[in-house]
């Protein structure tokens, strides 16, 4: 016992945000899990909309989130504090134009996507400008390597949304999506804690100085550009699926995305550590290279792995995950690993050069996402023609992306 405990005192505070993080990507399969199985096909592609527009929220927030950790990490003291004000009011506004937008417009979200009720889409609409301040704490946190305070936001919203949503959905008599969109609704409440906000401080004008308050909204331009690539690469599948086919059909995608992503899910984990790992080396001078690659490395190993099990055990992945409901999906499922893994790896690059304030990769990954949604608006005449196509969108990006660091990087140092 003795001998635990020291090992315990021996975790760093990021060692005990991975450790963290993993378990909240287990609490999130588990809770996509749950509802996959409580719901059935059918049912569960109404629910997987709202996690997934729940997937695109959390890009729109990470822009503020890694904004605030960017300029946390490389200021102190009057200017940190300045910082955090003026984020929170940029926040606040967003989201609730935002939320605002999607209230006005939830009859035409549902006529679009063809659920049972618009209610779903306001009560999401609510807890919109709810998770824009929560992202902006959580960057507060990040970029001061407070990584406790950050896994307990995490954890928290994690842990309400899983218990609360299948709570109502086992004891409350409503449609399936309005309890979803209920349990997201309090999940980011609960998320948002510990949060110290001020208001009297967030409405006072800005004490920052016209060249960093020039600086921070340029980099919320270049990185709400890239999300917005991020939400198109990494969402338009299943919200075009939703769109284009029936809903059994759009809820069996749904199970083989949510296995599929895993990869992602983990190098997401890995991306909130390496971006202020990376600011913070460049601001002392340090080699940056090096933990590019390390990254790089963790996460292809990674992925050899999981793609090569969903080769090889296809149908005792699903029967196991979702149930022999969606066994239909097993012939699919590595190609969809795979192409998901292209993207986490050419996603590493990508936030690499965006923490080093070179953006040409957010060109290359905005283009890719693009040529994806077309492909995918053109091409979409069975499931399997439209894993195919993101499967020849993220080949190419990552290409590209290794050529780009082969260029620039890789000369540079044979060069120099």
């Amino acid at each position: 016992m003795g001998a635990l405990l020291v090992l315990v005192r021996k975790i760093t505070p990021k060692q005990w945000f991975m450790i963290s993080t993993m378990v909240v990507n287990g609490g999130n399969y588990l809770y996509n899990l749950i509802l996959g199985r409580l719901l059935g096909p059918k049912a569960f592609a109404e629910a997987a909309l709202m996690i997934t527009l729940l997937l695109v929220l959390s890009f729109i927030g990470m822009t503020f989130q890694m904004t605030v950790a960017k300029f946390i990490a490389q200021t102190d003291g009057t200017d940190r504090k300045a910082v955090t004000d003026q984020l929170y009011r940029y926040g606040l506004w967003a989201g609730a134009l935002f939320g605002f937008t999607v209230y006005v417009g939830a009859p035409s979200l549902q006529q679009f996507f063809h659920t049972q009720n618009a209610l779903m889409f306001r009560i999401f609409g609510i807890g919109i400008p709810i998770y824009f301040l929560m992202s902006i704490n959580r960057g507060k946190n990040q970029g001061a390597h407070e990584f406790k305070k950050l896994a307990v936001s995490y954890q928290s919203e994690m842990w309400g949304r899983l218990f609360i949503t299948v709570a109502a959905l086992i004891l409350l008599p409503f449609q399936h999506g309005v309890l979803v969109a209920f349990g997201i609704f309090i999940s980011l409440v609960m998320g948002s804690f510990p949060m110290k906000l001020k208001p009297s401080r967030i409405f006072r004008p800005s004490r920052l100085s016209p060249l960093l308050k020039k600086r921070i909204k340029h980099f919320i331009a270049i990185t709400a550009f890239y999300e917005l690539t991020q939400i198109l690469i990494n969402n338009s599948d299943i919200i075009l699926v939703k769109r284009y086919f029936a809903d059994e059909q759009a809820g069996l995608y749904a199970s083989l995305a949510l296995i599929g992503r895993v990869v992602y899910f983990i190098a997401w984990m890995l991306v909130m550590l390496l971006l202020p790992e990376v600011v913070k080396a460049k601001k002392e001078g340090i080699p940056t290279t090096p933990m590019l690659l390390r990254y790089v490395s963790y996460i292809s190993a990674l992925s050899i792995g999981i793609v090569s099990f969903c080769a090889l055990f296809p149908e005792f992945v699903i029967r196991a995950l979702f149930g022999g409901a969606y066994l239909s999906m097993s012939a699919l499922l590595w190609q969809y690993a795979l192409a998901t893994s292209l993207f986490a790896v050419a996603n590493i690059f990508t936030y690499y050069y965006l923490s080093l304030d070179r953006y040409t990769p957010i060109w290359l990954a905005a283009i890719f996402g693009c040529v994806q949604v077309l492909l995918l608006i053109f091409f979409h005449g069975t499931l399997s023609m439209v894993v195919q196509v993101q499967l020849i969108a993220m080949s190419a990006l990552l290409i590209t992306q290794l050529i780009y660091y082969i260029r620039y990087d890789v000369r540079k140092k044979t060069s120099g």
